[in-house]
Formats: C-alpha cells, structure tokens, sequence
C-alpha cells in the first residue's frame, strides 16, 4: 500500500470515531436530562472508574492503560461540560503539581480555581463556590500533607475520589543562565528533600529557599538571574523558561496521592477505599483493640497517621485508609464497633480506589 491509501484509510477511521463520539453525546444528553430530573450530580466518580477499568481491561495490547485513560478522561470532560462545566478549586497557582492532578482527574472541559491555600480550597467547596476541591495528602517519599489531615477535622467536606500523579522534577532557569551561575534554588519545601542528591551533587553550593508553592519558585526564578526553580517541566512553558536538567527526584517511584473533595462522597464502586478519623480512650492497648476489630472483620488498612488534637496535651487522633465502601456489611459492622469503642469517629467518605 502506498502513503496516500494508508492516510485514506486513517481519515476513514477518524470519521467513524467523529460518528460514534457524536453518538455518545446524544447518549449522555439523556443521562444529563434523567439526573436532572432526579437531582443526581452531573459527576459520578464511581461510574468513571468502574467504565475506566474496563476500557483498559478490553483495551489491554492495543493502547496502554495511561493512553487509555488520558483519552477517555478528555471525552468525559467534554461530554459533562456539555451540560455545564465543573468548577474545581485547587491549590495553586496554575502549573502546581496539584493543578496537574485537577486536570488528570476531571480533564481539560472543566473550569479551574486557583487558590492560595489548602484551606481555601476547603472554604471554597464549602461556600459552594466550587463543586469540588483538589488537595494532596501524601507522597511516597516525604509522606503525608499534616496541613490536608488538621482541615477534616472541622470540615464537614467528604472524599469522594482520589488521583496519584507520578511526580518527576525538572530545574528550570531564565533563558540564557547556566547551570554554574545558579545560586538559589526556590521551591516548595516537600521538593528539596525529593531532591536530596541531585542538589548535593550539582548544586551543593546554592541557598535552597522554600516557597509556598512551585509555580511561586517559577515566578522568583523569572525575575532572578542567578536563580532556579524546582518543579515540574509544563512551568518552564508557562514562565518563559528553560529546564537545566530533568529527572532529578532521587527515586523514580516519586508519586503523590491528592484526594477530590465535595459535599458528598461516592457510591460503592466494587473497589473502593473508606477514610477516616477517630479518638481512643486512654487505657491500654486501646489502639490495638481498635484495630483489632477491622482485623476480625477481614478488612484490611492501607495507611494509619497519628495528629496531635491540638486540645489537650499528648492526645491524638488517628486517619485510616481502609479498603471497602462503608455499604459493606463487614464494615458497617466494624464501624458500628469503633463507634462503640472510641472516643470520637467521623467517616470522611468512601471512594473509588485508584485502580
């Protein structure tokens, strides 16, 4: 076959995509009308995950499962905001890794509100000024965000999903500066350390100075000519600047693990994950006959943090991931028994679990 009959046959290809997309939109402007009718979110993170998994699993050899869920992600968004488009607050500014995670999860279609902290991202799904929130709460190497845990403490916000954005790190200058004119390097405090040795190795020398945020970093480095920034690539494209050098995390494995925030939580998924908070009496072994009880039900916790109430002295309260909706029957019932046993329980929602 020739370039010409090959290129006919991709055009042909592409036009039954056009066909059956535009028959999707059909389709979805049903389910908008019925939702509305039954005053059902515009958003359903369950659904979304569970037609995800599926897609990759029957997908699986052609495309790979990202390629797959980069595709489909954007023709979700823009099928939703054919209806309206969602608003979604984050902490910013535009370029953060959290702003990556808010397009990795609701796509390109929505609208986008930075804001100045993880406390206004709260503030902002709370005065429904945003339909929902993007906040990060751990990453692999330097572990979990204290700020993201002290707000559900007196928020009455829900998870309702969770996105884990592989995180890589980039140094990025002024056009024209060399890697030995740096001197100070900006960035957010949970980057150096990501860092570790690149920086002892390359720019041993060089002020580490902590900002609020990387795109902040991006904004000093601009403006400094014997200066740099840590932070993702896509803020070189959007400060004018250029990358020194790339990869520089000391692990590849560097992932960070946001939490979608709302009113409300989701519906059981068939995979899900159920945070919460809770408070144990003070006896011994209180802890562990707390956790016991998840034990005796098979339930099984992905991650336990321990924060200090701030009200009294030496009293904490613990946030635990565990896997199952609390629809389920075995949680319910261990539910019912930590609400017997502790001091205070708040469930924070359930979720679908990344998949």
């Amino acid at each position: 076959m020739d370039l010409k009959k090959l290129r006919n046959k991709i055009d042909f290809i592409d036009s039954k995509i056009l066909k059956l997309l535009s028959s999707r939109m059909s389709e979805v402007k049903k389910v908008s009308r019925l939702k509305k009718e039954k005053r059902l979110k515009n958003y359903s993170p369950e659904r979304e995950a569970s037609m995800l998994a599926h897609l990759k699993a029957i997908g699986k050899g052609s495309l790979s499962g990202i390629d797959i869920e980069n595709i489909f992600r954007e023709i979700l968004s823009a099928c939703r905001s054919q209806d309206s488009s969602l608003k979604i607050a984050y902490f910013g500014p535009q370029g953060t890794f959290t702003h990556l995670a808010a397009l990795k999860n609701f796509g390109k279609k929505s609208e986008y509100i930075p804001v100045d902290s993880i406390g206004d991202v709260f503030d902002k799904v709370e005065r429904k000024e945003a339909d929902y929130g993007v906040v990060p709460i751990e990453n692999s190497t330097e572990g979990v965000v204290n700020y993201t845990l002290d707000m559900f403490f007196a928020s009455n916000l829900n998870i309702c999903s969770e996105v884990t954005l592989n995180v890589s790190h980039s140094l990025l200058a002024v056009k024209g500066v060399s890697l030995k004119k740096i001197k100070r390097v900006y960035s957010h405090p949970q980057v150096f350390p990501q860092c570790r040795r690149w920086i002892s190795r390359s720019l041993k020398e060089a002020e580490l100075i902590t900002v609020s945020s990387t795109a902040l970093a991006a904004k000093k480095a601009k403006g400094d000519r014997n200066g740099a920034c840590i932070g993702n690539k896509v803020l070189a494209s959007l400060y004018g600047l250029q990358v020194l050098a790339s990869s520089m995390e000391d692990s590849l494995n560097n992932y960070t693990r946001f939490l979608i925030i709302a009113e409300s939580d989701s519906a059981a998924s068939g995979k899900d994950k159920t945070s919460l908070l809770f408070s144990v009496k003070d006896k011994v072994g209180a802890l562990y006959d707390v956790l016991s009880l998840f034990k005796n039900q098979g339930i099984n916790l992905t991650k336990i943090e321990s924060r200090p109430s701030k009200k009294k002295p030496w009293e904490y309260y613990f946030f635990v991931d565990i896997e199952g909706h609390r629809s389920n029957p075995s949680v319910q019932k261990a539910l019912t028994k930590l609400e017997k046993d502790c001091v205070f329980v708040k469930i924070l929602g359930s979720y679908p679990r990344e998949r």
